[in-house]
């Protein structure tokens, strides 16, 4: 069985890419094939920045595809040539057992998950975590929030085959693919124990950490929107039913959030108040439509 390391390599993390190929390299299971997507950037660019010749396979996306689309074709490949890959973001930082441990996970699950430790753009610790709160299990998260990131996850192929393929459209790409897995009925698991360092950056797609703004939820609520909408229009075969009906409701209280709540400045500023004195759990997308507010869009 051979196991995958997938990346995707895009403007903006340069100054990121000595790190993260240098704990690449520091893995205590390397027995892997590497395959890193360019985005925007050229080989020998990227070579540079990561400071060595590094032997990977690389998928070169033409000209004009979306960040989707550049994922899209290289899970594509991996799924015809790998058994399992690993997910890991190209600003982010590796712990020496990372892969190691997501092997293991494999063998009994269809689809893994790991902590994040959170830091700074310089690595420094900001002693918060994200991951799985004790009190919850994958399935309390899903629909709803999101855990299997593109830095933290990994996949059996057989399985991430059937999620595919990603709407070219899709900027959530890792919560689409996660949630069509949960749709189908995936066993997964997520380990507790940290394996990634996860970079804090303006950058980032989704924020986690307190405090929130206005204008954050205000954008935030729209890629999930984006994300219902995409996950409803794509093909529903094999899906659960039971959670099928619960995405579709989750779509539309969504969506009267975004009507009660996002277009309402004085009850946007009341509920970015509200949230921020609740501290919610860092799960991605957890402060769009925050179920504990509901009185603030279901009066």
């Amino acid at each position: 069985m051979t196991l995958a390391v997938f990346t995707t390599i895009y403007p903006g993390v340069e100054s990121y890419l000595a790190d993260w190929g240098s704990t690449l390299r520091q893995q205590t299971d390397c027995d892997f094939e590497l395959w890193i997507a360019l985005d925007s950037l050229d080989k020998r660019s990227v070579q540079q920045f990561l400071g060595c010749d590094m032997k990977a396979n690389w998928v070169l996306a033409p000209h004009g595809s979306t960040p989707a689309e550049i994922r899209q074709q290289a899970l594509e490949q991996i799924v015809q040539s790998c058994s399992e890959v690993v997910l890991v973001d190209s600003d982010d930082i590796l712990h020496p057992s990372r892969v190691q441990a997501a092997r293991a996970a494999l063998q009994e699950n269809d689809l893994v998950g790991c902590a994040l430790r959170l830091v700074d753009r310089e690595r420094k610790n900001l002693d918060e975590f994200f991951g799985l709160p004790s009190a919850l299990t994958v399935d309390d998260v899903f629909p709803r929030n999101n855990i299997f990131g593109f830095s933290n996850s990994a996949f059996r192929c057989d399985l991430l085959q059937r999620c595919l393929p990603i709407p070219a459209s899709a900027i959530l790409v890792d919560w689409f693919l996660a949630t069509r897995a949960w749709l189908l009925g995936a066993k997964s698991s997520f380990d507790r124990a940290p394996r990634m360092d996860y970079r804090q950056h303006p950058a980032n797609t989704a924020w986690v950490r307190l405090p929130f703004c206005c204008e954050r939820i205000v954008s935030d609520t729209a890629l999930v929107r984006q994300h219902y909408r995409l996950l409803l229009a794509a093909p529903a075969e094999n899906y659960l039913e039971d959670r099928h009906a619960r995405v579709k409701e989750l779509a539309r209280d969504v969506e009267e959030f975004h009507q009660r709540v996002v277009l309402n400045p004085a009850r946007l500023n009341e509920y970015v108040r509200d949230l921020n004195s609740l501290n919610p759990p860092l799960l991605w997308w957890t402060c769009v439509a925050y179920p504990v507010l509901k009185y603030l869009w279901r009066e």
